[in-house]
């Protein structure tokens, strides 16, 4: 069931529902925070809109390489299970 929960970004106060518990919505929010300072500190543009989409850029690019690892692993797996399966088929063939 999704809940309401009230969290704050650059500033900006905002109400969110969720079906997370709010532990797990604060360490979203402090990610989210966490990333927005990292923009901040590096850039000399103060614009919080700007700011947002750097952040949001970032953390695009973290999600596009999670899932290419993520497609890698799981394309390993399904072929070392292959090869246990081809295995088992020899030894029981025997």
């Amino acid at each position: 069931m999704k809940r309401s929960f009230h969290i704050e970004i650059l500033g900006q106060k905002l109400t969110v529902l969720s079906d997370s518990d709010e532990k797990a919505v604060a360490g979203v929010v402090q990610y989210v925070n966490d990333k927005v300072d990292e923009v901040s500190k590096g850039g000399q543009n103060p614009n919080t809109l700007a700011i947002a989409v750097l952040a949001a850029l970032n953390i695009a690019g973290e999600l596009f390489k999670a899932r290419g690892e993520n497609k890698l692993i799981s394309e390993q797996l399904e072929k070392k299970t292959q090869e246990l399966i081809d295995l088992i088929d020899r030894i029981n063939q025997k």
